[in-house]
């Protein structure tokens, strides 16, 4: 089969646009994902959704949620991923991180939930090394000794070992395996998700790592019960810190494989940072963590896309969104998704190689974040509510009528109603222009 590109995509989790040097960050060392930044292309306005599951379901399928979400750390078992349209076209493929997209609910809390979603074994990939990927419960830990179940088994070797450096260290494994044929790896990382607690060059590991081994502590989960590590905030530095190592370790792996000239990299977040967590820009404005809301602080993420040879050196204004991936890396590899495949997104890929591309006027937002009441109304989470809104990169409308400048209100505390705009005023062409776009969107 004659080589294409190989592709890498890489996810973090609870990680937002303030955290990266490369973006103005000043609170965490991000060394090596500003040096991709600076050798690549970096996205300035990229957004996602608010949590990890609906952005998770786009990224994988090219769709807005309101086409196939059926609730919070579910997938419809039925739905096509990114990793069946590779594999189906002759790429190799592995997913190497967090699924947690099947059976999300404790079954005490909510039974309807109950062996629902997409089994990491059905969703398209030819290898997988993953943390939760089965019902709530047994999930165990993501980082010190982790639970992970690797091509249908549960690895008994993970005492002293660390989450994310195993999901690393299996993608080079997969990637020395395959580097003959062209592969699609997806890494959506446990880092930097809470519980926050020490990492492998943290300090404080050493006495961490005697601690969990004690006798007060159970296989298969962390226990943070130590004074001052009790899901400490303080540790999401060292958390930041660590996921940029390990990113650095992956790259360093695909140079020495000889493989980085032949594989594109793109680097995203899945939302916001947690919101117990405040970071400094510029070395003055503090950025509180957004994740769950549906502000920018919510949706605004780093994106990074690196190839050597192929990315020139760019910084991109054009909005993203989490849909527009699977178009993008379609494009890349030069294959096509499947006849009558439904695709919300639109590729950035253009961009990538210098060219204008068909950038995006606006983009669209529909955030349910626990269930659409359609198919789990019975659920307490039908009481969360539905939240439907579209933006440009200055205005944003939700769908009960408040716009906002983002200019002049990205905290968004003083809506613009319909009743104040005025014939001469700039809001009211603006509020119909989106509520064009709003109403196409059923």
């Amino acid at each position: 089969m004659k080589k294409s590109s190989n592709i890498i995509l890489i996810m973090s989790d609870d990680l937002g646009y303030e955290a990266l040097g490369c973006n103005g960050g000043t609170s965490y060392k991000t060394p090596v994902l500003d040096n991709l930044a600076e050798s690549g292309a970096r996205f300035d306005s990229a957004h996602v959704q608010p949590l990890c599951t609906p952005t998770r379901i786009q990224l994988m399928t090219g769709k807005y949620n309101f086409r196939n979400y059926i609730g919070f750390g579910l997938m419809d078992p039925n739905e096509v991923t990114f990793g069946h349209i590779f594999k189906n076209q002759g790429y190799k493929t592995c997913i190497a991180g967090k699924w947690q997209l099947y059976s999300y609910a404790p079954l005490d809390e909510s039974p309807e939930l109950r062996n629902k979603g997409q089994k990491i074994e059905d969703a398209g990939f030819d290898e997988y090394s993953v943390w939760h990927a089965h019902h709530t419960e047994d999930k165990g830990s993501r980082y010190k000794d982790p639970v992970i179940y690797q091509n249908g088994n549960y690895l008994n070797n993970t005492e002293n070992k660390y989450g994310d450096d195993i999901f690393c260290d299996y993608i080079l494994d997969f990637a020395e395996r395959n580097k003959s044929e062209p592969f699609f790896a997806y890494f959506p990382m446990a880092l930097t998700h809470r519980p926050f607690e020490p990492t492998p060059d943290s300090p404080e590991w050493e006495e961490f790592e005697s601690y969990t081994n004690s006798e007060n502590s159970r296989k298969g989960r962390t226990f943070n019960t130590v004074e001052g590590w009790d899901d400490n905030p303080k540790f999401y530095k060292d958390m930041v810190e660590y996921h940029d190592k390990i990113i650095g370790r992956l790259i360093d792996g695909l140079e020495e494989m000889g493989l980085r000239e032949d594989t594109l990299v793109i680097y995203v977040g899945d939302n916001g940072s947690p919101i117990e967590v405040c970071s400094i820009m510029h070395n003055h404005d503090e950025v509180c963590g957004g994740k769950g809301l549906t502000k920018d602080r919510g949706t605004h993420v780093p994106l990074i896309c690196n190839q050597p040879g192929k990315i020139d050196r760019s910084v991109i204004y054009d909005l993203v969104d989490s849909t527009d991936f699977l178009p993008t890396i379609l494009e890349a590899a030069g294959i096509s998704a499947p006849k009558d495949y439904v695709m919300d997104g639109r590729s950035f890929y253009p961009q990538l190689l210098g060219e204008n591309g068909t950038p995006r006027d606006w983009i669209f937002f529909h955030f349910d974040p626990l269930s659409p009441r359609s198919i789990i109304s019975g659920s307490p989470a039908a009481s969360k509510p539905l939240i439907r809104f579209v933006r440009e990169k200055r205005w944003k409308l939700y769908d009960d009528g408040r716009l906002y400048d983002l200019k002049e209100d990205p905290d968004e505390d003083i809506p613009l109603l319909s009743s104040s705009d005025s014939d001469n005023d700039n809001s009211k062409n603006i509020r119909t222009k989106l509520e064009k776009v709003l109403e196409t969107m059923q």
